[in-house]
């Protein structure tokens, strides 16, 4: 098939179009603000909705409105915008809507810089808004990955009426890779929309979507409720990549672009005679503890590398629970690891651990 040359910003948002997105509801915010243009381009020439919000506060809510009317519904940003996004996820989870929302990670805290970073982790995996409630999150590597992962998140999206939240960083945001794009989906029809949506009564019962509980009983019920769809999200859809794990005595835990650069280094200390492996997170949640729980006894050393100060690094404690020591290595304020940096990381741990 054939590759176009596609800038990360560009391919994911031409990857939700393809996907069947019928509205976009963003506010620009660097490193992510191609997507938005090539939203505000596409959009409207295919007969879609977009709109440029006032603020992210507006964006959100307006994505929540569109999500109840069942529409295939999306918005974008980057760290600081999608922490003022963080209510009104807290509303459509409550809401029980789905909803897919891209973060091109950018350094912080505060408005920070515009360079590459991996500082959101916690709030996207753990859940920035309020209340008991965990969000699917999936970090691609590459673009293709980026491509792939945002066409099928509308899917997972719907499969269990929640927010899929995408999450890569500046750097991803703005290279340029060959790529594949998937085919044009045709967009759904409204006679087609879900039944919980709000469509109109049309003869049928009418629809209440809400995310209020008065009585705290109902609240509890529905807490459980999604508790219970967490345990489904868990059992089906953990992702990972794994590479040289099978004889691996050092094990080289990263995600999204920190995973990346991780892959070359321990090419590298393949070449050396180094038995490493690496384990790349795709789904951040659910997160594949338990394959990092099986690998934990058969190696010496865990090294984890993450692009802020360690936050990836209390899931992997919690999944290993003690049975083999564990490192960290990390950049923050957006500053990149060299290969190099984790290949020197890696030799220190094999000396130090076994030769």
């Amino acid at each position: 098939m054939k590759k176009d040359l596609l800038k990360g910003n560009v391919a994911f948002a031409e990857a939700a179009i393809r996907a069947g997105c019928e509205a976009y509801f963003g506010y620009p915010i660097t490193p992510q603000t191609e997507a938005l243009e090539h939203m505000a381009s596409r959009m409207p020439e295919l007969g879609r909705a977009f709109v440029q919000a006032e603020s992210e506060v507006a964006a959100i809510n307006m994505v929540y409105g569109a999500a109840c009317a069942g529409t295939r519904v999306m918005t974008s940003s980057s760290s600081p915008g999608v922490s003022l996004m963080m209510e009104g996820i807290s509303y459509i989870v409550g809401s029980e809507v789905p909803v897919v929302l891209v973060n091109i990670m950018r350094g912080g805290p505060g408005l920070g810089n515009i360079a590459p970073a991996q500082g959101d982790y916690t709030q996207m995996v753990h859940g920035g808004g309020h209340g008991d409630y965990r969000i699917v999150v999936l970090a691609p590597s590459t673009v293709q990955e980026l491509i792939d992962l945002t066409y099928e998140a509308f899917d997972i999206a719907e499969r269990y009426r929640t927010v899929v939240a995408i999450i890569a960083d500046g750097s991803l945001g703005q290279m340029m890779e060959p790529a594949i794009l998937p085919p044009m989906r045709p967009v759904r029809k409204f006679t087609e929309r879900p039944e919980w949506a709000l469509t109109g009564s049309q003869g049928r019962e009418k629809n209440i979507i809400t995310s209020i509980y008065l009585e705290p009983l109902d609240e509890e019920a529905f807490n459980q409720k999604l508790l219970d769809k967490q345990a489904q999200i868990e059992k089906n859809e953990v992702r990972f990549v794994e590479e040289h794990v099978e004889d691996a005595e050092i094990l080289v835990i990263g995600f999204g672009t920190a995973g990346r650069v991780c892959q070359t280094a321990i090419t590298e200390a393949r070449e050396q005679g180094v038995k490493v492996g690496l384990l790349r997170p795709v789904s951040l949640y659910p997160f594949p503890g338990q394959r990092i729980r099986e690998l934990a006894p058969n190696v010496r050393e865990i090294l984890v590398v993450e692009m802020n100060a360690g936050q990836m690094l209390y899931d992997v404690r919690l999944a290993v629970e003690g049975k083999s020591p564990i490192s960290f290595y990390g950049r923050m304020g957006g500053v990149i690891p060299l290969p190099d940096e984790i290949l020197e990381q890696i030799s220190m741990l094999d000396q130090k651990s076994g030769k």
